[in-house]
């Protein structure tokens, strides 16, 4: 195995796309300032970013470090079932463009506080506001920020700390912009994302081939399909020892929508990208996410099983273990490390776009958050633009030096990669989704149910996570919904977990919602008009063709 060391030819590729993802970036921040200097302006690009911009800003804000080396592990562990995430995310995406974003739009939302504020009262939108700012600082920021140092690090031979300090850094420089410059930056790191990505594809597929003697991509896919079958079923038995992390059938008709809707429609981070466009926009945008969403497995899912099949027939024996055991997440960097001059800078700058434009578009959500929704209705409600603005921009700052100073003590690279995120998520996913869905369409849910669903979802959370410490669950088996886990006892596995949460929530909200209404209680619902669902014909053709690859996709890998 080659040193993990960059040669001059990575470097001069490296140096390339900096220059060009900064000098445009400089180019878009002088060409947009003029325009307008107003916070909305600045935290949502109102009216600013095209449809490609919107679509290539969900993606390179969605695809970091965990998918790179977490999903590329998982694919080594086990195999394309893992790919579930995107292509189900590609689904959910045109269920946010028709029935999410026009009710944001025609109801003038800007943050997902503001939805809250709007829809139920103050108090939950402050929880929330504080709760939001608390999950992306400490979890999110900080995973992005050490899973990428570490990636980094380990395909460049740079110190960890060095790397990190340079991620933030960079990231910083691009936020400060504004969401313009993110948004159009984010069309050259996509590009670079893709671009790399696809060239240690196109390796891992080659060594495939080469090691068992033939030659091509195809043959090389062909013997990765014989090689490991076991890794090709989208869907897995209860006897998969994976099955506790993606349970068969609920990856289709189950839990994996509350982890997809929550993250896609319900979620500053990815939503803020389309709510300074109109309608059409918007949802091209949005469309335009999902096709690229379909692409995502092919460049971090197959190199995980290039690798696996490798591994299997002897190869990188030593390169995959960590502390004495094998360590799945080891599999990307494994093979950039056997990239050629030049296609290994490529990949490094992919990597390096992915964690960057990840970073850049979290730090801009919590400046949102924080400005639009605390400082500005609680600290200083009086706050001009500029003061806004500069608010922002301390916020972003602030954000990434809590993000460089806490990362380190988290241990996050020993808690595993891509399923860990999930999971961890998935204590709070249920709950907000609930708060979300029938805020936008049951007019008649009360303030104090949507308090419910986010303080009891997670409380229940909490108690279906450790309940197996505690009693027998086997019986639950004998349905499909436990497990026996490694340690030995039967374990819920977290994604039917979330949609057991998510029916408790709502249950529980339409209850209280009742009691209230019988009471007497206001609500405040949304503005709502079923004109507001209908589609172009453009948008439906794309819609159903990506829903027609889906189908085809699970057809053939079942």
């Amino acid at each position: 195995m080659k040193n993990n060391l960059l040669d001059t030819k990575d470097y001069i590729v490296f140096l390339i796309y900096f220059v060009i993802v900064a000098a445009y970036g400089l180019y878009i921040y002088k060409k947009k300032k003029s325009e307008s200097t107003g916070s909305k302006d600045y935290f949502l690009a109102e009216g600013s970013l095209t449809w490609w911009a919107i679509g290539a800003s969900l993606i390179a804000s969605n695809i970091s470090a965990e998918q790179f080396i977490g999903m590329s592990g998982s694919g080594f562990k086990m195999g394309l079932a893992i790919a579930t995430y995107e292509w189900m995310a590609a689904a959910t995406l045109i269920v946010v463009a028709v029935f999410f974003i026009p009710v944001y739009l025609k109801n003038k939302i800007s943050t997902m506080p503001q939805f809250l504020h709007q829809r139920y009262n103050g108090t939950v939108a402050m929880i929330m506001a504080v709760f939001w700012l608390l999950l992306y600082v400490v979890v999110n920021l900080t995973s992005i920020l050490y899973l990428g140092a570490l990636a980094v690090s380990s395909i460049s031979g740079f110190n960890l700390d060095f790397c990190m300090y340079a991620i933030a850094i960079f990231a910083i420089i691009i936020t400060l912009g504004g969401m313009k410059v993110i948004g159009y930056t984010d069309v050259i790191q996509v590009f670079f994302l893709i671009l790399g990505g696809l060239a240690t594809t196109y390796l891992a597929l080659n060594l495939v081939s080469d090691h068992y003697g033939t030659k091509g991509i195809l043959e090389g896919y062909s013997l990765m399909t014989s090689k490991a079958s076991e890794h090709f079923h989208m869907i897995l038995k209860p006897d998969n020892e994976n099955y506790i992390d993606l349970p068969g059938l609920s990856v289709l008709v189950g839990g994996m929508w509350i982890v997809n809707l929550n993250y896609w429609g319900c979620n500053q981070y990815i939503t803020q990208r389309a709510l300074g466009a109109d309608l059409k926009t918007a949802r091209s945008g949005i469309l335009f996410a999902a096709f690229l969403k379909l692409l995502m497995p092919i460049i971090v899912v197959l190199p995980g099983i290039a690798a696996y099949v490798l591994y299997k027939d002897g190869a990188f024996q030593s390169e995959m273990l960590q502390d004495g055991s094998v360590n799945p997440d080891r599999a990307y960097p494994v093979l950039l490390n056997l990239l050629p001059a030049g296609l290994k800078g490529l990949s490094f700058a992919a990597l390096t776009a992915a964690v960057v434009a990840s970073l850049a578009g979290k730090a801009n959500s919590i400046a949102t958050i924080f400005t639009l929704d605390i400082y500005k209705k609680v600290l200083k409600p009086e706050a001009t633009e500029k003061n806004l603005v500069i608010t922002g921009k301390i916020a972003i700052v602030a954000a990434m030096i809590l993000g460089v100073i806490i990362a380190p003590h988290l241990g996050i690279d020993k808690k595993g990669g891509f399923q860990y995120i999930q999971e961890y998520t998935g204590f709070v996913s249920p709950g907000i989704f609930a708060m979300f869905i029938l805020g936008f369409f049951w007019k008649k849910t009360t303030s104090n149910a949507a308090l419910f669903a986010t303080i009891g979802g997670f409380g229940l959370s909490l108690l279906l996570k450790f309940l197996p410490g505690w009693t027998d669950l086997s019986f639950l088996s004998h349905v499909g919904f436990s497990v026996k886990s490694a340690a030995g006892i039967y374990e819920i596995p977290f994604i039917d977990r979330m949609g057991f949460v998510f029916l408790f929530c709502v249950i529980g909200m339409y209850i209280i919602s009742m009691i209230e209404n019988k009471r007497g209680t206001e609500n405040k619902g949304l503005e709502i008009d079923a004109k507001m669902f209908k589609t172009t014909t453009g948008f439906a053709v794309g819609a159903l063709l990506v829903i027609g690859l889906i189908i085809a996709l699970y057809t053939v890998y079942w």
